[in-house]
């Protein structure tokens, strides 16, 4: 694997995983580990928000909000999820497409809010799907991205890596992206971590923020784009 092309490995492997990640996708988002993120973003939005979900996976996040009448559209690189989101969501305006988020096919400043759940690690250059972000989002727009933190299990699809392997897994601290973001024009608003069990017992609240983080499973941020004026301008 050390001369792949990761856009066709990240689409096939992705493609194979499809019927796994249906069959527990739901949990996930209900109850599971990402069930915070929807409250957590829709607090910040108008109730006919337009919302962008790249790399929507099986498209169960982007269903729920379609199902509480915001304006949805999903994009993910592997047809056999679009396919399981389409169907999910075939009875809701929700809109799918198949795409690249580094290279996403849509209409500049259009959405009021992007979120990218678990999948701007799974990009080859992360700073391009970033920089894709801002410019489908309309000027004040909001931008959330979770990652997985230390502590969860799934970065290690990118330990190969220390073979000098090639990965389609972009592991990064949350530290990086608060950084990374921020170096790159973004204003961070709000922040959640989700804790595996045993640790949310614990008083995380009362840590340090970098403590905190590293704690995590996951972390969540919610970060605003104020595009420049010519940037405005060109849109």
């Amino acid at each position: 694997m050390t001369n792949i092309n990761w856009v066709n490995e990240a689409e096939r492997q992705w493609g194979e995983r499809a019927d796994t990640w249906h069959s527990s996708s739901k949990q996930m988002w209900e109850i599971g580990s990402r069930k915070d993120i929807i409250p957590f973003l829709i607090k910040h939005l108008s109730d006919t928000a337009a919302i962008c979900d790249i790399g929507c996976g099986d498209g169960y996040a982007s269903y729920k909000l379609a199902t509480m009448d915001f304006q949805v559209t999903g994009v993910d690189l592997s047809e056999q999820m679009l396919e399981k989101a389409r169907d999910r969501a075939k009875n809701t305006s929700g809109q799918f497409y198949k795409a690249d988020i580094s290279d996403l096919p849509l209409e500049s400043s259009f959405f009021d809010a992007v979120m990218a759940i678990n999948s701007l690690e799974w990009t080859e250059d992360p700073l391009k799907v970033i920089h894709e972000m801002k410019r489908i989002v309309k000027d004040d727009g909001l931008i959330c991205i979770a990652i997985l933190g230390p502590t969860a299990m799934p970065r290690t699809n990118s330990y190969r890596r220390l073979y000098g392997e090639k990965v389609i897994c972009n592991t990064m601290m949350p530290w990086e992206l608060e950084k990374l973001a921020e170096e790159n024009g973004l204003q961070k608003v709000d922040e959640i971590g989700v804790y595996k069990r045993g640790v949310d017992k614990l008083p995380v609240e009362s840590l340090s923020l970098d403590l905190r983080q590293s704690l995590s499973f996951m972390w969540v941020f919610l970060f605003k784009y104020n595009k420049p004026l010519t940037e405005v301008v060109s849109d």
